[in-house]
């Protein structure tokens, strides 16, 4: 992807960002606990990074019915928490 192809995506996602399309909300009080919880008893199951477990951790905490994700990672350690994608 190249410099304007970049510059061209962040501007659609500040318009949909501002339209409301998408929206902002603080990380969860708890989710760095789940997050190491959660890296704890899965890292070396699923080869996890940080912010995959965070990543889960937060829509766990935030009573996500549903995860999506293009990462094999996540998306197997939120299905493995119950989430559906």
């Amino acid at each position: 992807m190249g410099q304007s192809e970049a510059e061209r995506l962040t501007r659609e996602f500040e318009t949909d960002r501002v339209s409301g399309f998408w929206f902002e909300v603080a990380i969860p009080e708890n989710a760095f606990e789940r997050c190491r919880d959660l890296a704890r008893r899965h890292g070396h199951q699923f080869g996890m990074r940080t912010l995959d477990s965070l990543h889960v951790a937060c829509a766990l905490e935030l009573k996500a019915d549903r995860f999506w994700t293009f990462d094999e990672r996540q998306a197997k350690l939120a299905k493995a928490q119950g989430l559906k994608s």
